[in-house]
């Protein structure tokens, strides 16, 4: 079994525990949905795909678990590297790097290193192109934005 199909392994049977359907399943798709974009950016932009497609799949995984956004970024770094120290899929430095992306994820104003930034352009991919009829957030806009120019929109 791949790495990447481990880990999903292991988000799906946490989130088969939120009991909320809705809840449930617009956690499976966000999670997905970042895992998607955060691999196609790493293959546009030269990164590796697997570890940017692992900190999308677990990168909002301590707010679903928890069902909370306070600190969900930190908190959740926190918990990815629990979770891939638990399963052994990862070498220190990878889960740096996946950690250090998910630490940042929240931080849209903010200029971090290649492999954050794309996890934070991947969350902003999947809010904004989910439901276009959502106005997009302000916080988001300027990111939004420079995708849109990066990938010929």
């Amino acid at each position: 079994m791949s790495r990447l199909k481990d880990l999903r392994t292991y988000i799906d049977k946490e989130l088969a525990n939120i009991t909320d359907s809705d809840k449930r399943t617009s956690a499976t798709a966000h999670l997905y949905g970042v895992s998607l974009a955060a691999t196609i950016l790493a293959k546009k932009r030269g990164l590796n795909e697997e570890l940017s497609a692992m900190s999308g799949m677990l990168h909002d995984l301590h707010a679903y678990k928890s069902g909370s956004y306070d600190d969900h970024a930190h908190l959740g770094a926190d918990l990815a590297r629990k979770v891939l120290e638990e399963l052994g899929i990862t070498s220190k430095e990878e889960t740096d790097i996946i950690c250090s992306a998910i630490y940042h994820h929240d931080d849209k104003l903010v200029t971090d290193s290649p492999m954050d930034e794309l996890l934070k352009d991947a969350d902003v991919i999947d809010h904004c192109f989910k439901d276009s009829s959502k106005p997009v957030k302000e916080k988001e806009q300027k990111r939004y934005d420079a995708l849109c120019k990066e990938l010929g929109l």
